[in-house]
């Protein structure tokens, strides 16, 4: 009797534990009820909510883009050219200047002094030359026997002399002049101020640092290096008329100015590989200034009517870049394409789409081949979620889009193999055979 009971538990005990495998393996299992597919745990499983955008043909600007300096197209120095003690500055620091503006005075005394000097002197020498052309006309009257040749002759030398000698004096005076409006410094260009290096009552001397720099700010330049690469495309689109360029704020979002293109330099850095652009910006906002660094974006051509998506719908797997496309019936197919450029919002499609074909733009997680989907239109206002990249070592078919592979299911899964491994145990513990 003991025997035939002990048989008895261990066929109980086995059932059991084939009972709890066939519980494990067939739980995860859906069936198809009214409200649509449900998991045998209960849980309702419906379409993937999706967002979805249309595939759209327009013209597609080519952009290409560099870091860049802001450099002012001028930059002066201003010294006086002569040395002298300053007696005004009629400037203030960060003063937009036109050229020709007064900036300082410097002491005139003695610079007068000078120019009143040479002035004197040509007047003494137009007094010497018409009393020696006097002289000239006097003897040219006489007749030869009376005045020797060597005489006239040198009356006539003494003519030419003092004649000389007042062109000198003119130059002399021209000089002083000059000098002495070397006293006055004016600006030499339009430009902006910056903080004065001398301020009035100081000796200053053409060697010293000078009284104050001046910016050209309006317009102005930038420099900006782009990949050797990019050059023979660069110079053929040059060679065809005016580049335009964009200049963008820090964060790369906003346009600060518009320009364009101006000389792209005449050799390539050996070191880096790239190669220095500069472009021209009018900066009628005072957005851009001197050593500023900014973000270029040169436009170098325009594709007609291409094919375009927004960027985050292109996905990329082992076999490379593909696209969800949104069927009739709601269900979704993965499509191969050929990408041309892309960039943070838009991606050109060479091959693969055409247009009005809609395709998602967010929700890939639990997306595969034939998955049904409840597309919605996404926001414009809004940018689209980050793009889901698939693993690299899975193709695109082998990403399914069923319970089990959510986190949830394995989690429900996890818990019924932990229920029937109880089971088992408690089984066990009941068995007259157990050993400890």
């Amino acid at each position: 009797m003991k025997r035939f009971l002990k048989r008895f538990l261990a066929i109980a005990v086995i059932a059991g534990v084939a009972a709890g495998l066939v519980f494990v393996t067939g739980g995860g299992q859906q069936t198809k009820s009214g409200g649509g597919w449900r998991a045998k745990g209960g849980r309702p499983e419906g379409p993937v909510a999706v967002l979805v955008a249309p595939a759209k043909t327009a013209d597609m600007p080519i952009y290409f883009d560099g870091v860049g300096t802001v450099k002012a197209r001028n930059t002066v120095t201003v010294r006086p050219q002569v040395d002298g003690r300053i007696v005004s500055i009629d400037f203030k620091e960060g003063q937009d200047v036109k050229k020709g503006d007064v900036l300082a005075r410097l002491d005139p005394t003695t610079y007068q002094a000078l120019l009143d000097q040479v002035v004197a002197r040509k007047r003494l020498s137009d007094v010497q030359l018409e009393n020696a052309r006097r002289d000239l006309a006097r003897l040219t009257r006489l007749t030869t026997s009376a005045v020797a040749e060597k005489t006239v002759d040198t009356q006539r030398a003494q003519v030419a002399q003092l004649e000389a000698q007042i062109k000198a004096d003119d130059a002399a005076i021209a000089n002083a002049k000059a000098i002495l409006e070397y006293t006055t410094v004016t600006a030499p260009i339009d430009g902006r101020t910056g903080m004065r290096l001398s301020d009035a009552g100081n000796l200053v001397r053409a060697s010293d640092a000078g009284i104050v720099v001046i910016t050209e700010v309006q317009p102005i330049s930038v420099t900006f290096t782009l990949p050797q690469q990019r050059l023979q495309e660069v110079n053929a689109a040059f060679a065809k008329g005016p580049l335009k360029a964009e200049a963008f704020d820090n964060a790369n979002k906003a346009v600060v100015d518009t320009g364009s293109l101006m000389v792209v330099d005449n050799q390539v850095d050996s070191q880096t590989g790239t190669v220095k652009l500069k472009a021209d910006f009018p900066n009628a906002s005072l957005k851009l200034w001197p050593g500023q660094f900014v973000n270029v974006r040169l436009l170098v051509d325009t594709l007609q009517q291409m094919v375009t998506i927004p960027a985050p719908a292109v996905q990329r797997g082992p076999s490379g870049p593909f696209v969800y496309v949104v069927q009739p019936g709601d269900t979704v197919a993965v499509k191969m394409v050929t990408l041309g450029q892309v960039n943070d919002s838009t991606a050109i499609i060479e091959k693969g789409l055409s247009d009005g074909e809609q395709v998602v733009t967010s929700g890939f997680n639990r997306l595969s081949e034939g998955a049904k989907v409840l597309p919605s239109a996404a926001d414009p206002q809004r940018p689209n979620e980050p793009a889901m990249q698939p693993s690299p070592d899975a193709s695109v078919s082998s990403i399914p889009a069923t319970p089990a592979n959510s986190g949830e299911a394995r989690a429900a899964e996890g818990g019924r193999k932990g229920e029937g491994r109880r089971r088992r145990k408690d089984a066990s513990a009941q068995s007259p055979n157990a050993t400890p």
